[in-house]
């Protein structure tokens, strides 16, 4: 999981990582030595890489793991180039606990349309073009990278995990205005293998619902060809 937008600048890599503990448990001065180059070495890199395409006015915001010695090790430097620089309080663990309280909080702010229906009936298309049409749309599948239905996974592509899904989850409805409606597609508490905020599935279960019908014909149109492909296992066989 990371903030969205953020990029992994690690001040030592797992390998420096576990040759310098393994040292600190021998010689700790040494391995606070070793490990002062490893990370002088790995910013010195990395601010050419990433740091020097910013602009002079930038603000950047760093964390580490619990808001210690990584984060720090950054600061210092880029703000000695000249840039504004913010450092995350508690780092990702406390950003995660947030992610947890908004997540119970925001679903219930919002009013929520919802649109049900049978599979491949068109639900996801009609939420898409009601996104072209400019109004507010929450893709929980898109976000799950999962169908949610027994059409299942999205072809050569890996789910996202638990952490990273709710902190996008969160970033999305942040962005919604709670003047206006926003469209979701009726899903049950998990889409594939990941799950809903309970506060996010009880306010989509208690909103008003659109029904979408679709005759069967249309229905196996929507499906995707692959799938239609697909022959029914004789029976007796699994």
């Amino acid at each position: 999981d990371h903030l969205p937008g953020a990029v992994n600048l690690p001040v030592v890599t797992q390998e420096e990582f576990a040759e310098v503990g393994t040292l600190h448990r021998t010689d700790p001065h040494a391995a606070y030595l070793l490990g002062a180059q490893y990370a002088l070495r790995n910013v010195a890199r990395y601010i050419a890489e990433a740091i020097a395409p910013r602009a002079p006015s930038d603000r950047i915001l760093i964390y580490c793991f619990r808001g210690g010695k990584r984060s720090r090790a950054w600061a210092d430097p880029v703000r000695n180039i000249g840039y504004a620089v913010d450092l995350l309080p508690g780092g990702w663990k406390a950003y995660r606990a947030w992610v947890r309280q908004e997540l119970a909080r925001l679903p219930a702010t919002l009013p929520w349309r919802v649109l049900s229906g049978s599979t491949a009936t068109g639900k996801t298309r009609l939420l898409q073009a009601l996104a072209r049409e400019g109004e507010q749309v929450l893709d929980l599948e898109a976000l799950a990278v999962h169908r949610g239905s027994l059409l299942g996974e999205w072809p050569a592509q890996t789910q996202p995990t638990q952490k990273r899904f709710d902190s996008a989850l969160r970033h999305a409805l942040a962005r919604f205005d709670p003047r206006h409606p926003v469209w979701v597609e009726d899903e049950s508490k998990r889409i594939g293998r990941l799950q809903l905020p309970t506060a996010l599935f009880d306010a989509i279960r208690s909103a008003p619902v659109v029904r979408v019908e679709a005759d069967l014909r249309t229905r196996v149109r929507l499906v995707p060809a692959g799938l239609r492909s697909l022959r029914r296992r004789p029976r007796g066989h699994g």
